[in-house]
């Protein structure tokens, strides 16, 4: 018997038909004819207003939150519905929300060229060598981490006030001289292209639908978040309750983040390690619990500062706090190892084959890891960092409290 064909469109209910400015004149003959011939049509207001001609069907705007639309569109499985988005649906779009309740064999997709690529053509930027940032719907702070010097950056604004946030935030960290580009109502009769430095930023009027064009110029003094691990320890606000730079260096060696990995920080303190951690990929997650809530308001602020607002928080005691949480693929503990319940319990959450790393100071926190060790196997290492200081009219070495790691891996 012949395999069914799954590109037949006969089967797929749902049409995800990418707009532009230029309105049903961008569109082609087959995406007209399934926003003419869907019984429902989703879109947000300026969608549904550019499509107006065609539109037969019932018209639903998108609903704030945009998921509760989900329900809606799942009661017409089988008829026809259209929904309108900007651009490419699978770039930043609605696309993967959709996908997670309807079948990709469900669907036909005709994007349109997405506002990053419309954004590299009119400045003739590869986009393979671009950074590419949302900060449509997503915190401000997540473009930290994409300042580097000489970096080219496109961000998708949140607003007509982006811009001029974004310019701020570059003259702060002494890199003034940046160039940056807002682009507007992007391939429509509309389109408006200026450009300003970041420290002379003088644009007004700036459309709520805009896209951001940046050339990094970092000066000396510029704050810039390196990409290995180990950040200056003075780029973080603590009280003394932080990992120190060498030895969380090695500690980032250990936890060896992997793609779309979540980590435990369990004793979260400033949030050093988690924030590292964090920064190593885009992909990655984390949880840090902390019980103390002047260090998780301090470990927020440090998150927000250094590019991570993904940082997820929970204050509570350990191992209670773990209660409800998803199972981690890595933990690491660099706090509260007195109390041996919070090792086993933490042990005992961490999926099979997941990395476990833990420092100790104290003799007693050190026993309860060689304890693990001698249990559960893995590594234990000792970690002692000595710094050159000044005596008198000479130098002489001065030895930070040596470290014991404990590192294994749950079989």
């Amino acid at each position: 018997m012949k395999g069914r064909d799954e590109s037949c469109t006969a089967t797929r209910w749902l049409s995800i038909v990418g707009i532009g400015e230029d309105g049903v004149a961008g569109l082609s003959s087959v995406a007209k004819r399934l926003v003419s011939s869907a019984d429902l049509v989703v879109g947000g207001k300026r969608q549904l207003g550019l499509a107006d001609g065609l539109i037969r069907g019932r018209r639903l705007p998108w609903p704030s939150p945009i998921h509760d639309v989900l329900p809606e569109i799942e009661k017409h499985r089988g008829r026809p519905v259209a929904v309108l988005a900007s651009g490419d649906p699978f770039h930043y779009g609605v696309g993967a929300m959709l996908l997670g309740r309807v079948p990709a064999k469900e669907m036909l997709c005709l994007p349109q060229p997405s506002s990053f690529s419309l954004a590299a053509a009119r400045l003739g930027w590869s986009l393979q060598d671009v950074s590419l940032v949302s900060l449509h719907g997503r915190a401000f702070e997540t473009i930290v981490r994409y300042l580097q010097p000489g970096a080219r950056i496109l961000a998708l604004a949140w607003n007509g006030e982006t811009p001029r946030q974004l310019a701020r935030l570059l003259a702060e960290r002494a890199m003034g001289q940046s160039k940056i580009v807002v682009m507007e109502s992007m391939a429509g009769p509309r389109e408006r292209v200026r450009s300003a430095t970041a420290e002379g930023f003088d644009l007004a009027d700036v459309a709520v639908l805009n896209i951001i064009a940046v050339e990094i110029v970092a000066s000396a003094a510029a704050v810039v978040l390196p990409l290995a691990p180990g950040l200056n320890d003075a780029l973080f606000e603590s009280d003394g309750q932080l990992t120190k730079r060498d030895v969380r260096a090695v500690t980032l060696s250990a936890l060896a983040p992997r793609q779309g990995e979540l980590l435990w920080d369990v004793g979260l303190g400033a949030g050093s390690i988690a924030i590292e951690w964090l920064l190593c990929h885009a992909s990655l997650k984390a949880i840090g619990f902390e019980e103390r809530p002047e260090r998780a308001a301090r470990a927020a602020h440090n998150a927000a500062t250094l590019g991570t607002p993904n940082l997820e928080i929970v204050q509570g005691r350990a191992p209670d706090a773990f209660e409800g949480q998803p199972q981690p693929d890595v933990i690491f503990i660099g706090g509260g190892l007195c109390d041996p319940g919070v090792l086993d319990a933490a042990w005992a959450a961490l999926k099979p084959g997941g990395r476990f790393v833990s420092n100790a100071v104290t003799i007693e926190s050190e026993s309860r890891l060689t304890q693990c060790f001698q249990h559960h196997g893995g590594e234990l290492l000792r970690l002692q960092v000595a710094k050159a200081a000044r005596v008198g009219s000479a130098f002489a070495w001065r030895a930070a409290m040596p470290i014991t790691q404990w590192r294994a891996r749950k079989p």
